[in-house]
This record gives C-alpha cells, sequence and structure tokens, in this order.
C-alpha cells in the first residue's frame, strides 16, 4: 500500500538502501514513482509541496531530494536555494515540464545536482540518482554548488562565466559553456547525446544529436583537448561523452 501523506514511508517494508524524498504535488507521480523506488531498494519518503518537503528534510534527513519545480506554497528552486542558504547539502535532483534552456541553467546554478525533463522514463530517473549519490559525500557541498573548479590546466569560473586554460582566458559559445559546466560538474558519468540533449537544449526527442558533437568539437578546440589522447572530454563509443579529468573545487579569482 502506498503512503502518500506526509511523514510516512512509501511502504512499511521499506529497506535499508538509500533514503529518497520524493516531492511532487502531483498524487499520481508519487503513486507510480514511490513504489518503483521501493522495489529499486531504495528507502521512500514523499511531500505534496516544498513546505511538506522542508518539514520531512529535518526529521527524516534523507540522501537525496527528488522534487518538482512548479509546486504550490513553495517551488522546487526556492527549496534547493533554501537548504543550500542554511548549509544542508542533500543532493537534490529537479524534476520539471518547463523546458526553456535558462530554466534548468539557474536550477544547477542555484545548488541542484541534476536536473530531468518530464515526462520521464522512472529508469533514467533511478540512474541520475544512483550516479548522484556515488559523486556525493555526507555533509559536503557537491560540484553543481561550487562557484568554481579546477582539472588540471582548465578552470572553470562558474559565478562569472568565464573559463581558463592556464592564464588565459577563452571564449565559448553559451551552448558550448553551458555543456561543459555540465560535463565538468558530472565527471566520470558517461552522457549520451540524448540526455545531454534532453538536459541542456530541451528536446524531448533525439532530433538533432549532431548539435551535441558541434559544441563538443567546438569545446576540444577552444581548450586544446585532443579527442584522440583526451585531458579533458572523453568520447565513449556507443555511449556518448564523459569528462574524464580530476575536477576539484578552487577559489574564484577577481577579474582581470
Amino acid at each position: 500500500m502506498i503512503a502518500t501523506a506526509r511523514g510516512q514511508d512509501a511502504s512499511p517494508s521499506a529497506g535499508g538502501g538509500a533514503r529518497i524524498l520524493l516531492v511532487d504535488d502531483e498524487s499520481a507521480i508519487r503513486d507510480s514513482l514511490a513504489p518503483f523506488l521501493l522495489r529499486s531498494g531504495l528507502q521512500v519518503r514523499t511531500a505534496r509541496d516544498g513546505v511538506e518537503a522542508l518539514e520531512q528534510i529535518e526529521a527524516w534527513r534523507p540522501d537525496l531530494v527528488v522534487c518538482d519545480v512548479l509546486m504550490p506554497r513553495l517551488d522546487g528552486r526556492a527549496v534547493v536555494r533554501r537548504l543550500r542558504e542554511r548549509g544542508d547539502w542533500f543532493p537534490v535532483v529537479l524534476l520539471t515540464q518547463v523546458g526553456e534552456s535558462y530554466e534548468r541553467s539557474s536550477a544547477l546554478e542555484e545548488g541542484a545536482d541534476d536536473y530531468l525533463n518530464k515526462p520521464f522514463d522512472p529508469a533514467e530517473l533511478l540512474a541520475r540518482i544512483r550516479a548522484v549519490l556515488r559523486r556525493s559525500t555526507p555533509g559536503v557541498p557537491s560540484l553543481s554548488t561550487a562557484a568554481a573548479l579546477t582539472s588540471g590546466a582548465l578552470r572553470v569560473d562558474r559565478a562569472a562565466r568565464r573559463v581558463f586554460v592556464g592564464d588565459r582566458e577563452v571564449d565559448l559559445t553559451p551552448r558550448a559553456s553551458l555543456l561543459l559546466d555540465y560535463l565538468v560538474t558530472h565527471p566520470d558519468e558517461v552522457h549520451a547525446r540524448e540526455h545531454l540533449l534532453a538536459t541542456l537544449w530541451g528536446f524531448d526527442a533525439v532530433v538533432a544529436t549532431r548539435a551535441v558533437d558541434h559544441r563538443v568539437a567546438e569545446i576540444r578546440r577552444v581548450l586544446g583537448d585532443d579527442a584522440g589522447d583526451p585531458r579533458w572530454v572523453e568520447t565513449v563509443a556507443g555511449a556518448g561523452y564523459r569528462f574524464c579529468g580530476e575536477v576539484v573545487p578552487t577559489a574564484t579569482r577577481g577579474r582581470r
């Protein structure tokens, strides 16, 4: 039996897996996703909006929050902002039907760890949850919350939207810059072209996967990265792309 009331697990037999708080104002989504995640070995609780979500987070301390963006009383992006402002670094995966690229980039910049457009395959959500949990350390800010990141000679000043290779600032088109930011905040993960299109371009179907290839080619050309012996962006045959360099948060620098 699925219990969607505040403060209850999705099932009385919730096991010992990671604790997931599912937040969505649509009961149909809560009632379908909660048992799916439970069957996948996760513990699940649900909340109907951002206000309930903050109450649940305080009481239950989940390992990860899956949160809709468009909700009454308090929306998903406001939940992320409030968590980060008070120093709570629970990983957050946002769900939304809004497809504009500025919504996606704003959500990631505000501290969300990943972003999934509705409608989506529950298996894709599960894969995102597991990937975020793998790269997260309890109580430690994730890479997606850092103002600047460094990988060898590459430095991405996310707050200022500037990219440097060594001491040289380089210029990327807005879409390539957004793609680089996403890859560098999700290192060691293989991202299919379709996934990158849906997440960063907002496409609901595979209509132009070459668009991703063109932007990757731009990133490599501008950064001086060799596709045959990559320092940063690696092609995974038949699968997509991966940021292969070690990434660490770093302090931002003043304007030159």
